[in-house]
């Protein structure tokens, strides 16, 4: 299983690069917009290089087909490792430009799928990621897990390539479910990637560790000096 981050930011960036647990970054529009007065292809540029040649997704904006193909083939050309988010619209246009961008050796993400039919579509289409939103299929009644599940069994099962990214994390434990299930990628909010490491436990045995040391070392040179 891999980890991506999501997230445009470069402070967070490299701050979770220096874990060397990163595998990939994902971006969407609404994350562009917390990075307030930067321009998206330069800053798509930096995260490119920064995780070369780690996966970064960048998603096309518009929902006509003549849109999508636009923004995925203007961002597939910033750098090799950029793959091309597209939404699985309800009218079939995003199917289309999967299935047309395949064709020209551009990697492509199908994003907000809910369900596996949405994800069985995507991977027929040649979609090089598929990216089921976990919380919001939740939202809307559907089960994310049994739908990790089904998929990965059927992908499996016929040979296909396409690998599943699971986003649309809200909590530690959403993070271990979707491991669990056997999610092929899951993708991170920078704040919840930062709680990971952590668990009061641990700390709290640290910390008496590092106390029966300072013992120990007060201890030996007590001893040290007494028997001079």
């Amino acid at each position: 299983m891999e980890i991506f981050l999501d997230t445009a930011n470069i402070t967070e960036i490299s701050h979770i690069l220096r874990w060397g647990i990163v595998d990939g970054i994902t971006t969407n529009q609404k994350i562009f917009q917390n990075e307030k007065g930067v321009d998206p292809l330069t800053r798509v540029q930096e995260i490119c290089k920064m995780v070369y040649p780690r996966p970064v997704s960048v998603e096309s904006n518009g929902t006509s087909l003549e849109e999508i193909l636009s923004d995925a083939r203007k961002f597939s050309k910033i750098s090799d490792n950029v793959v091309a988010k597209v939404a699985m619209t309800g009218n079939g246009n995003g199917l289309e430009a999967i299935s047309i961008l395949s064709g020209e050796g551009i990697k492509t993400n199908c994003t907000i799928m809910m369900n596996l039919n949405q994800l069985i579509l995507a991977t027929k289409a040649g979609a090089t990621y598929a990216s089921l939103f976990y919380n919001r299929a939740k939202d809307s009644g559907e089960d994310p897990i049994q739908t990790i599940k089904q998929f990965t069994s059927w992908n499996c099962s016929n040979g296909y390539k396409t690998r599943l990214i699971v986003g649309s994390i809200r909590s530690l434990n959403d993070v271990s479910n979707v491991a669990a299930a056997g999610a092929d990628i899951i993708t991170i909010p920078y704040k919840i990637m930062m709680s990971m490491p952590y668990h009061k436990k641990t700390e709290e045995t640290i910390q008496e560790f590092d106390m029966a040391w300072k013992d120990f070392l007060s201890g030996a040179a007590h001893h040290k000096t007494n028997s001079k």
